[in-house]
């Protein structure tokens, strides 16, 4: 069917990394690191001390981070994640039990596999969850399991487990069109490889997603779901109101890895291992994993980089610090942070 692509303030609408409330209407922000411009904007706009304080000693945590060796980062990364998460809870006056909301336990030898993660029904973890729509019930996840479902350091997973399939599909050009002569929009985005141009990936896709045969010439795919879209002036903040619920529903199933361009993937649904969580709270739970080790069993941990998943662990806490900290400025402000000096 024809569509035309949808736009605001003359710009065209792209799938937006803030899922909580992205500001359709803001530039991005091109900064080397986003801790000044974050602490600006919580002075500006915000004015919460607590939450001003806590994006502050995040930032001391993760200045140590990189000083310090991969069986002692663990913990100062962790402390930089909870206090990160505190600003943001912070500013969404959201109430909160202090306390960590996730535990973990080992058992037999040092395997990915033997390390569990208990997602607890309280604490700062369990509030971030809430604030990002997914379950809180007190589920146990290994190690393993969750790692795999991380985004970014899925390319090193596979090469380290070779035998569990992709989880994340590359799509380019993730933005939302209008179906001419009609109030409804959608959301889609093309696969460009000609590796995935295929029925294997269209078996793939979530079944909220479908490929568009419209239009042969492009692989297409597009959300099924569509939500309303008036044209004119009067209906701008009805349109926004509907496009930040719908944007929240696509980023369920879309997900992005922060680097010198953005990098956008679909994630495989529908099977056992594939756990229904974002990146947020996936990082922040293993990251407390570790960050136990480290304080109580340090032995253990460096049994950990003894063994095959040594280089996962080593790329896993060597990415998790910048992508969680993009990710969750981004859920503070509302706004896209790139680094400058790169133009398409």
């Amino acid at each position: 069917m024809p569509t035309k692509k949808i736009t605001i303030n003359s710009k065209r609408v792209f799938v937006h990394k803030a899922t909580l409330k992205p500001d359709f209407n803001k530039k991005s922000v091109l900064v080397d690191n986003p801790w000044e411009y974050v602490e600006l904007w919580i002075k500006r706009q915000n004015g919460n001390n607590d939450a001003l304080f806590y994006w502050q000693q995040a930032h001391g945590f993760y200045k140590a981070t990189k000083q310090l060796p991969k069986t002692s980062s663990p913990l100062t990364a962790y402390y930089c994640f909870l206090n990160a998460t505190k600003a943001l809870l912070e500013i969404r006056n959201i109430n909160y039990r202090d306390r960590h909301g996730v535990t973990g336990s080992s058992f037999g030898i040092a395997s990915l596999s033997n390390e569990n993660i208990k997602f607890q029904t309280n604490g700062i973890l369990a509030e971030l969850s809430k604030l990002l729509l997914e379950p809180v019930n007190g589920e146990i996840f290994s190690f393993k399991d969750l790692i795999y479902n991380l985004c970014y350091i899925h390319r090193a997973y596979n090469l380290t487990y070779s035998s569990n399939p992709e989880l994340f599909y590359p799509i380019s050009n993730p933005h939302f069109v209008k179906i001419q002569n009609q109030n409804y929009a959608y959301f889609q985005a093309e696969i460009t490889s000609e590796f995935y141009q295929n029925k294997t990936t269209i078996n793939k896709l979530p079944n909220t997603l479908e490929r568009d045969y419209g239009n042969l010439n492009k692989f297409i795919i597009r959300k099924k779901q569509r939500f309303k879209w008036v044209n004119g002036a009067q209906n701008k903040n009805s349109n926004l109101n509907r496009l930040t619920n719908y944007h929240r529903k696509v980023r369920k199933d879309i997900h992005f890895i922060y680097g010198s361009t953005d990098l956008w993937y679909f994630k495989r649904t529908g099977f056992g291992n594939a756990i229904d969580k974002s990146s947020l709270t996936i990082t922040f739970a293993l990251m407390h994993r570790l960050s136990e080790l480290s304080r109580y069993n340090p032995i253990r941990l460096k049994k950990h980089f003894d063994c095959q998943h040594n280089w996962l662990l080593s790329e896993f806490i060597n990415l998790a610090p910048t992508q969680f900290i993009y990710t969750i400025a981004c859920e503070i402000t509302g706004q896209e942070f790139k680094i400058p000096g790169i133009r398409k």
